[in-house]
């Protein structure tokens, strides 16, 4: 099969691709799916480069996103027969590990994963709307409603929004009925942001996010109004304390990460005074995944894709993944 393989930790070009990789073939519980659609998140770059405390098993086919079709089945496999349309839940919680970072992922034709992670695809839903599903959306569905609880007329704002968490975030916000304000980088990504449903935009690089949103939303006031209900953070970084300055009393900040930082300096005047909510949120469940089918189904949902790529082309679409030049999703087709 044709597959990316990485050999050792560095850059994209240290990514090769292999036109005769050997097919993997079920074992017992397993089964091996042709991948139809394969979405890439930051943390395949951070594979790509080698994680502090983290031992890749070398060589390795990254992907961690995917959804296909079954074409081989494992003994003792019953609930799943070739041809299913399936979603991987990449999370393999039987052995602990993560697909596409200590077992091999969806940057391949075919991609051998335990039965139990299977979620069965609805006709109704396309392979690259599952793919863009777990990581990213599911990560963001667990934070912004089983965790989060956004609720209706809330004012909420998002850093890190044209992402692929960002963008769903986004999303799930509007569906709750919450005004929304996004933070982003370029006046475009603030277009397409806002073409998403977003309500206001702050340019990040040309104003200051605190002094924007006081401007907008009054500034905080231990004893009366200003600022806004729900902060979501998880850039971390130089970022953490200025939207600590955001929320008004009793409000919440909602972080899944720290893409920019995870060891802040903090203010912890800010958040007893205004008592303030900080509610960390890790990874997704199961029932994330499907909840998030249903609305895909639904049509309350659609996926942000940014671009599609044709397997032979996964490093230029990683290489625009680590610029950040994308709104959303990328997505690797190995069909195409």
């Amino acid at each position: 099969m044709k597959a990316h393989v990485l050999h050792s930790h560095g850059t994209v070009r240290d990514l090769r691709f292999e036109r005769s990789w050997p097919d993997p073939t079920p074992h017992e519980g397993s089964v091996v799916i042709a991948v139809k659609a394969c979405s890439l998140n930051y943390h395949d770059i951070f594979t790509m480069r080698g994680m502090p405390g983290i031992k890749v098993p070398m060589p390795i086919i990254m992907g961690i996103d995917m959804a296909g079709d079954v074409v081989a089945v494992g003994p003792g496999v019953t609930d799943f027969k070739p041809g299913d349309r399936v979603l991987v839940d990449p999370l393999d919680r039987r052995r602990n590990k993560l697909i596409g970072e200590m077992m091999d992922g969806g940057l391949a034709e075919y991609c051998e994963v335990g039965a139990h992670t299977l979620i069965p695809l609805p006709d109704q839903v396309s392979y690259a709307d599952a793919a863009a599903l777990p990581v990213a959306y599911g990560t963001a569905y667990r934070m912004m409603v089983t965790r989060g609880r956004v609720a209706r007329d809330e004012k909420v704002l998002i850093l890190g929004a044209s992402g692929g968490v960002g963008t769903c975030c986004v999303q799930l916000a509007r569906l709750a009925g919450a005004h929304v304000a996004v933070a982003a980088s370029t006046d475009e990504k603030l277009a397409r942001l806002k073409e998403m449903g977003a309500d206001e935009g702050i340019n990040y690089t040309t104003e200051k996010l605190t002094h924007a949103v006081h401007e907008r939303y009054g500034k905080p006031r231990v004893w009366g109004d200003g600022g806004v209900d729900v902060v979501v953070n998880f850039t971390g970084g130089d970022t953490w304390v200025p939207t600590l300055r955001c929320l008004h009393n009793n409000g919440r900040v909602l972080t899944c990460g720290a893409t920019a930082g995870y060891d802040p300096k903090t203010d912890l005047r800010f958040i007893w005074t205004f008592e303030l909510n900080v509610i960390g949120s890790n990874g997704w469940n199961r029932e994330d995944l499907h909840a998030l089918l249903d609305l895909i189904g639904d049509g309350r949902l659609t996926p942000t894709i940014d671009s599609t790529f044709p397997l032979h082309r996964a490093d230029e679409a990683l290489t625009l993944l680590e610029q950040r030049g994308v709104v959303g999703k990328i997505i690797v087709a190995p069909g195409t």
